[in-house]
């Protein structure tokens, strides 16, 4: 598991509580209480989060090490990195998309990298979306209505420059009204994203310092002002042997966050490694974890080679009644 370094933080503000106080202010007695309760909220919990940058280098070769058909975006974080350290410059990483296959680790490449600068992580699964509100919020007018996944992760979290995800971005599904990229033309450009308006709360906020990652599977989906606006990596399968290390790092991850890992060694051994190296790290993280509970069973501390199951994507047919 990569380490989370220790990082340095200033405060950013997210927003003018002069613009929330007026708004709230100038709200009739009709208006929507939930618009009402976020900016009594925003004034409650104030404007100011932290802006988080490591320290010094991060362990960016450890993380290599364990996610190795990542290295050339980890490479380029790793100039970004060096660019701000030693000075009070804050972290600047253009918008990533990784492109790639189903399964090979690009969200967990998101969350890892969220953890290595110390800073939270958010995820947005455009696959499941049908409205273009999810990012920008949907207007207070509307009944149900709520704040963009982006407001939220900024108002409501504790950090300015989060790390967020969006999963899946050619995969978004709009109608004739609502376009789900349709905010990211603004967020993914520095200037016009630090006076980002949601259409709940209609109030700007500084989203300039968001770190954004996408992931894909096919670029031709996209549209080209997207993919002008990101730094484009085609991220490849691994290797055996980058197979083997990424099993290794799934299967230390989850002994480590379980109580009961403690009664397993720290490494997997090398028949078991051979089975895990042929799935992909999704089927692998599963066939690890099913893995640990075939082995208790079985009354064994360590996963042997039977215990593993891949089942590169397969999935059971639905019983009819």
């Amino acid at each position: 598991m990569v380490k989370q370094e220790i990082a340095v933080a200033s405060f950013s503000k997210v927003y003018d509580l002069d613009h929330v106080e007026t708004a709230l202010n100038e709200l009739g007695d009709g208006a929507n209480e939930a618009l009402r309760a976020t900016y009594e909220k925003m004034i409650r919990v104030g404007n100011l989060r932290f802006c988080v940058k490591p320290n010094r280098m991060p362990s960016i070769n450890d993380l290599i090490g364990t996610l190795p058909n990542f290295a050339e975006p980890l490479d380029d974080v790793r100039k970004q990195v060096a660019l701000c350290l030693e000075t009070d410059d804050r972290l600047e990483l253009m918008p990533i998309l990784l492109l790639g296959d189903p399964g090979i680790g690009k969200t967990h490449f998101a969350k890892q990298l969220a953890r290595l600068l110390g800073t939270a992580y958010q995820y947005v699964a455009m696959s499941s979306l049908t409205a273009g509100w999810i990012l920008s919020g949907a207007s207070s007018q509307w009944k149900n209505a709520k704040p963009g996944k982006v407001f939220e992760a900024l108002v409501n979290g504790s950090y300015a420059n989060p790390v967020i995800t969006v999963d899946e971005i050619d995969k978004a599904t709009g109608d004739s009204q609502y376009d789900p990229l349709g905010a990211l033309y603004a967020l993914l450009e520095h200037d016009t994203a630090q006076g980002f308006i949601d259409e709940f709360a209609e109030i700007p906020i500084n989203a300039g310092h968001v770190i954004w990652i996408a992931t894909a599977n096919d670029a031709a989906a996209i549209p080209e002002p997207i993919l002008n606006r990101m730094n484009v990596y085609e991220i490849p399968a691994p290797d055996r042997e980058g197979a083997r290390r990424i099993a290794q790092a799934i299967y230390h991850e989850i002994r480590t966050a379980h109580g009961w890992g403690s009664r397993f060694p720290e490494q997997i051994g090398d028949a078991t490694l051979d089975v895990l190296a042929a799935g992909s790290p999704r089927e692998m993280r599963r066939a690890i974890l099913n893995g640990f509970g075939s082995a208790r069973i079985a009354s064994r501390d360590q996963i042997e080679p039977q215990d593993i199951r891949l089942d590169h994507g397969t999935r059971r047919k639905p019983i009819g009644f």
